[in-house]
């Protein structure tokens, strides 16, 4: 059994990779750490935990010294240091904040207003999106998982890049995510009487995923890819529905169009291309790590709409990083995830 440990395990990410994990066949979790939390027994924070596991919130330190993969799930900023202490004792990292999502500094800087710790470091991270940089996650020590919006858009639009088969410069995303998408910390907009019977968009042209989407498609694509990138909030718990609108260069045939996408996932456990005229929707992949996609087009047939769902706090997040767990172990990539969502 390999070990693992959570760092910043009392936040909504941190608390649904330790609910998977504790599920898992092939690993223990032997340490967790909370600095909200410190001392106190995760099952009397989490009451659904009791009876299931008697750990306690310790020091950082003590995760790592413990566990021989470490997941960080922290604000951005606050993972590198980590890391660095992990790589010096050979251990692995799986970081499910933004600090080795980005390339460049300058970029980190910009969206994020702070400089990397260590610029060496970063140079030994791969971005863990397991359906594009699968061979090389497999040998590495530092695994950047991917944001949940990017999760969604990139899974949508990799086959089309891949083959080169849309313009690159005036993609539109248009997502709605659920009320978990913004962490356990509290804001106005979080508040019930905010959120409940509301629906809104928000960071309107200035989120910070949107340099992460456009490096991953950019990557995909082996050229600049730009989007227009608007987020919305949904008054819902979890779920994430990405709507895309491109252009395609060719005169290619929805049908074509869509015996592409599925010959191109064939092989992918937790991709779903849906039946054409189905839509994909939140609610069928909810609990799971499977993204659903549907294909569509507007009525003169000169534009590309494809609707993408994931669970932003499985695939978006826990599920995606257990995924990227099994590669680096050498495990079946389904271990521990062959969730099937609930009908209702």
């Amino acid at each position: 059994m390999s070990k693992v440990g959570i760092i910043g395990a009392t936040g909504y990410v941190g608390i649904e990779l330790l609910r998977l994990l504790l599920n898992h066949p092939f690993v223990t979790v032997e340490a967790i750490s909370s600095s909200s939390f410190k001392g106190e027994e995760i099952a009397s924070i989490y009451k659904m935990l009791f009876h299931r596991t008697n750990l306690i919130c310790e020091d950082p330190e003590e995760v790592i010294e413990k566990s021989d993969v470490i997941f960080t799930a922290l604000p951005h900023g606050l993972s590198e240091k980590f890391a660095l202490k992990a790589l010096g004792k050979k251990k692995k990292i799986i970081d499910l904040g933004a600090d080795f999502r980005l390339n460049s500094e300058s970029s980190y800087k910009e969206w994020y207003g702070k400089d990397f710790l260590n610029s060496d470091i970063h140079k030994l991270s791969v971005y863990g999106l397991p359906e594009l940089n699968r061979k090389k996650i497999k040998n590495c020590s530092i695994i950047a998982n991917p944001g949940c919006y990017p999760t969604s858009i990139a899974l949508a639009l990799m086959p089309l890049l891949k083959n080169s088969l849309i313009k690159t410069n005036n993609i539109i995303v248009d997502s709605k995510s659920g009320a978990t998408g913004a962490g356990r910390g509290l804001s106005l907009k979080s508040h019930y009487a905010e959120l409940n019977e509301n629906f809104a968009p928000y960071k309107i042209g200035s989120h910070r995923h949107t340099p992460e989407i456009e490096q991953t498609l950019s990557s995909i694509a082996g050229e600049s890819v730009e989007v227009t990138f608007t987020p919305h909030l949904l008054p819902i718990n979890r779920g994430i529905l990405s709507t895309i609108y491109c252009e395609p260069k060719d005169n290619l045939s929805l049908e074509a169009i869509h015996h592409m996408y599925k010959e191109f996932y064939k092989d992918e456990n937790f991709l779903q291309v849906l039946p054409l005229d189905t839509t994909a929707e939140i609610k069928n992949v909810k609990y799971s790590n499977n993204c659903q996609i549907s294909l569509h087009e507007n009525y003169r047939k000169d534009k590309l709409i494809i609707v993408s769902t994931i669970d932003n706090m499985i695939k978006g997040a826990a599920g995606q990083a257990i995924q990227n767990l099994n590669l680096i172990l050498g495990l079946n990539e389904n271990c521990g995830l062959n969730m099937i969502s609930p009908a209702f």
